[in-house]
C-alpha cells in the first residue's frame, strides 16, 4: 500500500474509541462507518437475534457456530418466531384498520419462500397462501393447507395447473389474460365445475422499484390494462383522450382488456367473477402507488356496478411492500400500510357509493425476507487500489466467500444492497470498508457490495448477511455446480432442517452419463 493510501486508510477507518471518523471516499452515501455491527443487527437481523456472552450471533436461541457445524455452510437460517410475528401483524393490522368496512384475507405470497413447513406456519397463523406455479401449489397441498385458502396466479399457466387448480378445489384462480380466461372457462366447462376467478389488472402505476420488479405499467407481460385504446392513464388517474379513469364512467373503459375481461367473466356459464386483483410491483416503500392502484380499481368497480348492475365482491390488492436491506431502508409497519389503504379504499367506495368489498393482500418478502438470515465461511481476502478522481488511490478489500450468486441472485438481477456482520464474535474496533463476493467465474458475483467489517475478519470467520429469507433459496441455482444449501428454522433454542442441503451425488443424478 502506498504511504498517500496508508493515510487515508488511517484517517477514514473508524478508531478504536468509538468516535466515527469520515466515510470512506469509495462508501456509497447512506453507508455510516462503523466501530460495531450493534445498531446494523438491531435494525436488521430478525427480533430474536442477540449476542451470546461469548460475542457470537444467535438467532432462535441458537448460536451460529452451531448452526454451521451441524449444517454447513452456505446455510438459510429462518426464525420461525419472527416469521409468525409478522404474518400476525398483518393479519391483525388489516383487520382492526378496515373494520367495520370489510372483511381482509391476508394471502402469504410462496414465491417469496415456500416449503411445507412455512405454509403451515402461515395456515396457523390465520392467513391464506398465494401460488404462482404448479410446483408451488403442489407444496401448500402437500402441507394440508385448506385448498379453498389457496390461490393459483401465472401469466402462463399450463391446462395440467388450472385443472389440478380445479380438482383440488383452490379458492380462486387469478387470470391473466383473454386468453387465459376463455381456457379457464373451457376447462372447468369440460370438467362439469365453475371456476373461482380473480382478473388481474394493470392499473398504469409507476412504482419506484426496479424495472424488472415494477408489475403494474403498460408495457409488461402481467395483467388486463385498464387503459383504453385511446388513452393512456396520467399520474392524476386520467387517460389522456379520455374520462376520468379513476371515475365510475363506463366510457373511461369500455373497449380495454379490463373491461372485455369482466364482461366475458360475467357471461361465462363455468366462471365465478369473484372480483379484481392488481400488484404494482416489489420492494415498494412509497405508499402513493397503492392508493393509486385501489382508487383505479374501485373506478372500475364502479363502472361495472353501472353497466351491469353488479358489486364485485373482492378486491386484491397485491403485495410488494418494502423491507430494509441495509441501513438505507426505511420500510412501513403494517399497521401503517393498512391504515393509509383503508382510509382510500373506503373513501373512494364511498365516493361510488359501492360497498367496501372483502379486501385481500398478499405480502410475501415483507414477512420472510427479515426473518431470514444467509451464513458464510470466509475464504480468500485481498485489498485492492481504486483510483479516485483527485488522482489518490483507496483501499477497498474483498473478502471470498464460500456461496455467491447461486445462493443469492438478487445482486446480479436487480443490482440488490444487502448488509453483513461477523458473526462468531464481537469486534469493537477498527473497521474496513468491505465488498463480500463469492466463488463463482463472475465479477458481478457480488453478494454485498459495500459494507464495513472488522479489520481482523479472518479465513473462516462466520459472517451474517440478513433480509436473506425472500426469493434467495427460491431463485438459487446449481451455477458452476455448487450444490444448494440446506434451509433450517431455528425457534426456542432448537433448529430443524426444512429443506435438505443438496448433494453432489443428487445434482449429478440429473446426468444420464453418471453412474452412483
Amino acid at each position: 500500500m502506498s504511504e498517500q493510501s496508508t493515510e487515508q486508510s488511517t484517517e477514514q477507518s473508524t478508531a478504536q474509541n468509538g468516535e466515527q471518523t469520515a466515510p470512506h471516499p469509495l462508501a456509497p452515501d447512506w453507508l455510516s462507518p462503523i466501530t460495531d455491527s450493534a445498531g446494523l443487527e438491531q435494525a436488521l437481523l430478525p427480533a430474536d437475534a442477540q449476542r451470546d456472552d461469548a460475542g457470537r450471533l444467535t438467532i432462535g436461541g441458537v448460536d451460529v457456530e452451531t448452526l454451521a457445524a451441524e449444517h454447513g455452510t452456505p446455510l438459510y437460517v429462518l426464525s420461525e418466531a419472527d416469521f409468525r410475528r409478522r404474518a400476525r401483524q398483518y393479519r391483525e393490522s388489516f383487520a382492526a384498520a378496515f373494520a367495520p368496512h370489510a372483511e381482509v384475507d391476508v394471502f402469504y405470497a410462496g414465491k417469496a419462500f415456500l416449503s411445507t413447513h412455512a405454509a403451515r406456519w402461515a395456515a396457523e397463523e390465520g392467513l391464506c397462501v398465494d401460488t404462482a406455479s404448479g410446483g408451488e401449489l403442489a407444496v401448500a397441498l402437500a402441507a394440508g393447507v385448506d385448498p379453498a385458502r389457496l390461490g393459483l396466479h401465472g401469466n402462463n399457466k399450463s391446462d395440467a395447473e388450472i385443472l389440478r387448480a380445479l380438482r383440488a378445489g383452490v379458492g380462486r384462480i387469478i387470470a391473466d389474460s383473454l386468453e387465459e380466461l376463455e381456457r379457464i372457462e373451457q376447462l372447468a366447462a369440460a370438467e362439469a365445475t365453475t371456476a373461482p376467478v380473480m382478473l388481474r389488472l394493470t392499473p398504469g402505476v409507476h412504482a419506484s422499484t426496479h424495472e424488472y420488479i415494477a408489475t403494474a405499467h403498460e408495457d409488461q407481460k402481467f395483467g388486463l390494462s385498464l387503459t383504453p385504446p385511446d388513452g393512456v392513464p396520467g399520474e392524476d388517474g386520467t387517460a389522456d383522450g379520455a374520462s376520468d379513469n379513476a371515475s365510475g364512467d363506463v366510457a373511461a373503459h369500455r373497449g380495454s382488456a379490463a373491461w372485455t375481461a369482466v364482461e366475458r367473466a360475467l357471461a361465462g356459464e363455468h366462471i365465478e367473477l369473484r372480483g379484481l386483483h392488481c400488484h404494482i410491483g416489489s420492494q415498494i416503500f412509497e405508499p402513493e402507488g397503492f392508493e393509486l392502484a385501489a382508487t383505479r380499481l374501485i373506478g372500475l368497480l364502479g363502472a361495472v356496478r353501472a353497466a351491469h348492475g353488479v358489486e364485485l365482491a373482492e378486491l386484491d390488492l397485491g403485495g410488494g411492500h418494502g423491507i430494509a436491506y441495509t441501513e438505507a431502508d426505511a420500510p412501513r409497519h403494517p399497521a401503517q400500510i393498512a391504515e393509509a389503504l383503508a382510509a382510500t379504499v373506503v373513501s373512494a367506495c364511498a365516493r361510488h357509493e359501492l360497498a367496501v368489498p372483502r379486501i385481500s393482500i398478499e405480502p410475501g418478502r415483507s414477512i420472510v425476507g427479515p426473518a431470514g438470515v444467509t451464513l458464510y465461511r470466509v475464504g480468500v481476502q485481498k485489498d485492492v487500489q481504486v483510483d479516485l478522481d483527485d488522482g489518490s488511490t483507496a483501499a477497498r478489500r474483498y473478502v471470498a466467500v464460500d456461496g455467491g450468486m447461486s445462493d443469492n441472485a438478487r445482486g446480479v438481477l436487480y443490482d440488490a444492497d444487502y448488509s453483513a456482520v461477523l458473526a462468531d464474535r464481537k469486534v469493537v474496533g477498527e473497521h474496513a470498508l468491505s465488498r463480500i463476493v463469492g466463488k463463482h467465474c463472475e465479477s458481478g458475483d457480488i453478494v454485498v457490495r459495500d459494507v464495513y467489517l472488522p479489520t481482523t475478519t479472518a479465513r473462516d470467520d462466520l459472517l451474517a448477511v440478513p433480509a436473506t429469507g425472500a426469493y434467495c433459496h427460491s431463485l438459487s441455482s446449481n451455477y458452476n455446480l455448487l450444490t444448494r444449501p440446506a434451509v433450517v428454522s431455528v425457534a426456542d433454542g432448537r433448529s430443524q432442517v426444512l429443506i435438505r442441503r443438496e448433494t453432489e451425488e443428487q445434482m449429478l443424478g440429473r446426468d444420464t452419463g453418471y453412474s452412483s
